[in-house]
């Protein structure tokens, strides 16, 4: 039984550091619920994100305040009202949310600093009046209009922490009360996060009468553990009536790219490390599947893909390409889009013999970290697959050591497809990389 126990933790302690040296020097969005403050585990929830900071993980957070502001509030006698679950603001009611709002970052930061964890509260935030809705004036509480991603990447590089009040700023200088929930989305498509974490107080999807579609799969327990983009759709659909804000705003932040959104129950010890470092989790995930992000190239795809491909043509990363060569060999071409905008682009060019090239990868700047060439190559090779390839080969002139990481193999002249070979440009001398399939 003894050296049962002992294989089961070896065992989860390759499973943790498989995880972290997956996510070392990541980000992470971490949005905590504002009634978790005073909560038996709060020190400890605080306690493990300076252990994931010291292990190199980044990360920005983002304390709700609305209990805190509802007391100050309450202290002062200043009275407000809510509609549709959000606070309408009046002018006069605004200096004490910022204080509240600022008093709970301070909180956080404050305790980080036992750990000599190093943390900044910013006024990053820029922010618009939400105005008047169906008639409804919500006087100053805002919108997130952007947030200034250069300057929270400086800090972050610097080694700090960032914490941001649910505070935000007009071009003016007018402050705005934001929602902390709808911030750490913007957050997340800014700084092209890995994962958000939106950390409750609950399992928002227990105890509630819903209706499961087929799509959406339970574990025994009940609970809820993943949610693909179409399945966290097809759930919100199933249940119109019944307001799950934080499902839709996980579906906007995956859909924009940010490959996992985890909702956890902040009450339950330990819970984001048992979430981060378990296959299983302990909360509710939802995510893009990778190949969902994937499409055939279209025509109107023509300009991005141009565009992507020009530095690297001007490198000498690429041969040219025209507008006509595109269209010749549209149906070879993939690119990767997020809600509709190119962020990368590949072919895969079948030749004769059961072999094929990748050829025409391109990942936009900015993108290039996220893996987005991988996923690229990893699709067309299980295309090739899907064909009954025998092998598909590329020709490059400075990524090989990318692609021999990958799995390919050095070539030689003679591993290519006679029409290929005869038209290997030998001025150019593009080294040639093997993948058996």
């Amino acid at each position: 039984m003894e050296v049962l126990q002992l294989n089961e933790d070896a065992d989860r302690i390759r499973e943790v550091f498989t995880y972290i040296n997956r996510f070392k020097g990541s980000t992470f969005v971490i949005k905590i619920d504002s009634s978790l403050m005073n909560h038996d585990y709060f020190p400890i929830l605080v306690k493990d994100l300076a252990l994931l900071k010291q292990n190199g993980i980044n990360m920005v957070i983002i304390p709700g305040s609305r209990h805190q502001i509802d007391e100050i509030l309450d202290t002062y006698g200043i009275k407000t009202e809510y509609h549709d679950n959000i606070r309408i603001s009046p002018p006069e009611a605004i200096p004490f949310i910022k204080m509240a709002a600022f008093d709970v970052c301070n909180k956080i930061m404050t305790q980080l600093s036992a750990y000599h964890v190093s943390a900044v509260i910013g006024n990053w935030v820029r922010a618009r009046s939400m105005g008047v809705v169906k008639g409804t004036d919500y006087l100053n509480t805002g919108k997130v209009n952007r947030v200034d991603g250069n300057s929270i990447r400086t800090i972050l590089g610097e080694g700090h922490i960032p914490i941001f009040p649910c505070i935000g700023w007009s071009s003016t200088g007018e402050p705005f009360n934001v929602s902390s929930d709808e911030l750490a989305v913007e957050l997340g498509k800014t700084l092209h996060s890995k994962k958000i974490f939106f950390i409750e107080n609950r399992n928002i999807l227990d105890n509630m009468d819903l209706v499961i579609p087929q799509s959406v799969q339970r574990q025994e327990n009940g609970r809820i553990s993943k949610l693909t983009i179409p399945a966290a759709q097809e759930l919100l659909a199933s249940n119109e009536g019944t307001p799950l804000p934080i499902i839709s705003l996980a579906v906007e932040a995956a859909r924009a790219g940010v490959d996992r959104v985890h909702i956890v129950n902040g009450t339950t010890e330990g819970v984001i490390l048992r979430e981060i470092f378990s296959n299983l989790g302990v909360g509710t995930m939802v995510f893009a599947n990778d190949y969902e992000r994937i499409r055939p190239m279209e025509s109107a795809d023509t300009s991005a893909v141009l565009g992507l491909m020009k530095p690297l043509i001007e490198g000498g990363l690429l041969i040219p390409r025209s507008r006509e060569d595109l269209a010749a060999k549209i149906r070879d071409y993939i690119v990767y889009a997020v809600d509709d905008v190119i962020h990368g682009c590949a072919a895969l060019h079948q030749f004769e013999e059961n072999q094929a090239e990748i050829a025409g990868l391109a990942v936009a700047p900015g993108y290039v970290e996220l893996g987005i060439g991988q996923k690229m190559v990893t699709y067309l090779l299980e295309q090739g697959r899907s064909k009954d390839l025998e092998q598909i080969f590329v020709l490059t002139t400075q990524s090989s050591d990318w692609f021999l990481k990958m799995g390919f193999t050095a070539g030689s002249l003679e591993d290519l497809p006679p029409s290929k070979r005869d038209k290997y440009n030998r001025r150019r001398n593009s080294r040639i990389l093997i993948f058996q399939l």
